[in-house]
């Protein structure tokens, strides 16, 4: 007989050892690894979820550029219209030396403009009374130079917090959509999922444009928020239950390596180049409704049909992978399969209450929700935080935004080697220092670096988190209690623009929080279990099992050394 495979802390057998051995349990990973772990198909679904991830740029940064505007504002006095826009300033617009700018961005003086223009003045008299902006504002445009809602509709002096009570609004909305696409995705499907939060993305999106005050656009954003992460999650569930633990890392990483880095970094020069906010809307957010068409074009997972009892489905789609990757999946290896399923208690019938009943999972269940909850904080606060760079806003958001891409290929390549709790650890520790440092270094490219280097380590405990959090839960509920990990990272969320807010009291105040914030997710997730190079747990009991078996520490890269040493192979390094 040749010699057994190992994987995942259990040995794996060859086609040879099955048809010689009908008692060794045949898993779905062993299943799908015969008609192929990594071949011409799953690369075909890889690049097939580019639109996907797309989509998910568009529906979380869409309110930062046509909202955005430049905080150099200052009363618009149309009697003035002749003059250059710094005459006008110079002239009717009172000084202010407590100011960011050193001018009152929100009241101007008030005079017969006809007459002190005939009378050459070009300095106003102190003695002028002063009014609140009665014209609307003017707006540097070397900053911003599209005009936005925020400029159309006069969202700045009393009215600029509603920049940050728009956004909270639409996390309240993916609050909603992350509960109902979660029930969809387990009760119907990945795909059916994935078009209903994109289709109601793209329409909301639309809809934006004719928003004629805060209460419309309000409501625009809380069902574009509903799409959000859904947009992309779906499909990342997809392709991560097509492909085998030892794909695993990787194909879950590198579509954000590509396809979100791509998107993200060319999604503000998608807004210059329309240069009007509403352009920009339409471009953007009408390709997300072609995704109704996801479920003719792309095919449903086999974990989650198994997951709801249509094993021969499942089987179908398993042989399926095997005609394309050219590989033929044994008929006696099916039989096998399904005798090892009749063994297993089928988890259909339970839901995510199940997984509060659990004490186990229970436990497990919060920490990984608190965890993603910090990481969602400062990720969300640090995007936010960019205009507090005074650097030029495009570029400093494209080369931030660019980290994504280092640091996902590194978390495809290291993160079976390190696993996910010490990676998560080190990486919550450099983003908790680079955000205090930024918040302290008062501005400019230093500070564009600290928060270049404190966004590259949270981009990667984000997707270690994500990943890590898909790997402990059962398959029965994976749909559902992943959405619900990414609600408590909504409802984290939905006070981050508040945070970045408090920048108008203290301008150090919002990236100190944000530091503290990453440490409390070092306290939170050193607890969990590692699940690096093991099977997705497919049963209530293989999740409690999981947890059971793990150490405080273990590292899969010492496991090899250690393995080496004692002539063996084993799954991971146990201190």
């Amino acid at each position: 007989m040749q010699k057994m495979e190992t994987r995942g802390g259990r040995r794996r057998p060859t086609l040879s050892d099955i048809k010689e051995n009908e008692s060794e349990d045949v898993t779905y990973d062993d299943l799908l690894s015969s008609a192929g772990e990594f071949g011409l198909y799953q690369k075909i679904l890889f690049i097939s979820t580019f639109p996907f991830y797309a989509f998910g740029v568009v529906s979380y940064f869409q309110q930062l550029f046509i909202t955005e505007v430049s905080p150099n504002h200052w009363c618009n006095v149309p009697e003035l219209a002749n003059l250059t826009a710094l005459q006008r300033r110079a002239l009717a617009i009172p000084a202010d030396t407590d100011a960011r700018f050193g001018y009152s961005q929100c009241s101007a003086y008030v005079a017969n403009w006809s007459a002190e223009l005939v009378a050459g003045r070009t300095a106003p008299d102190p003695s002028w009374r002063t009014e609140p902006c009665r014209h609307g504002w003017e707006f540097n445009s070397t900053e911003i130079p599209y005009p936005t809602i925020t400029s159309e509709l006069g969202w700045v002096c009393d009215k600029d917090s509603y920049q940050a009570s728009a956004q909270s609004i639409f996390f309240v909305g993916s609050i909603v959509g992350g509960f109902l696409i979660g029930w969809i995705a387990d009760r119907y499907g990945r795909l059916p999922a994935a078009a209903v939060c994109n289709v109601i993305g793209g329409v909301s999106g639309v809809i934006t444009i004719f928003a004629k005050n805060f209460v419309q656009f309000a409501v625009c954003r809380f069902f574009m928020g509903m799409s959000w992460d859904n947009s992309m999650l779906m499909v990342y569930l997809l392709v991560l239950e097509y492909v085998a633990p030892k794909y695993r890392t990787i194909i879950a990483n590198l579509p954000f390596a590509i396809f979100y880095t791509i998107a993200v970094c060319v999604y503000p020069w998608i807004a210059l180049a329309c240069n009007d906010w509403k352009l920009f809307s339409l471009a953007t957010c009408i390709p997300m409704i072609f995704a109704v068409f996801a479920p003719l074009l792309m095919p449903e997972s086999p974990r989650w049909l198994m997951s709801v009892g249509r094993v021969d489905d499942a089987i179908i789609k398993i042989q399926r992978i095997g005609q394309v990757n050219k590989k033929e999946v044994p008929s006696k290896l099916i039989e096998q399969f399904k005798a090892s399923l009749s063994k297993q208690k089928v988890d259909a019938k339970y839901g995510a209450v199940d997984l509060i009943k659990r004490r186990l999972l229970r436990n497990m269940f919060i920490c990984v929700c608190m965890g993603y909850m910090c990481c969602t904080i400062t990720f969300d606060s640090l995007i936010r935080s960019i205009g507090q760079l005074e650097f030029d806003f495009f570029v400093s958001f494209s080369v931030i935004s660019f980290t994504e891409f280092p640091s996902l290929v590194l978390v495809s390549f290291i993160l079976d080697l390190t696993g996910r709790k010490w990676l998560a650890v080190s990486t919550f520790a450099i983003a908790c220092v680079f955000s205090v440092l930024t918040a302290f270094l008062g501005g400019g490219l230093s500070s564009v670096l600290c928060a270049v280097v404190a966004r590259f380590a949270i981009n990667i405990t984000c997707n270690t988190v994500m990943q890590w959090a898909t790997e402990m839960l059962p398959t029965a509920v994976r749909g559902t209690g992943m959405s619900i990990v990414h609600i408590c990272g909504y409802i984290a969320t939905v006070i981050s623009p508040f945070i970045v807010y408090l920048e108008i009291y203290y301008t150090w105040l919002p990236l100190v929080i944000v530091g503290a914030v990453a440490g409390s997710g070092i306290l939170i997730v050193i607890g969990l279990p590692e699940t690096a190079a093991k099977q997705l747990p497919h049963t209530f009991e293989d999740a409690e099992t999981l947890i059971r078996t793990s150490k405080f520490i273990e590292i899969p890269c010492l496991m090899k050394k250690k393995n080496d040493a004692e002539g063996h192979e084993n799954s991971s390094f146990e201190l």
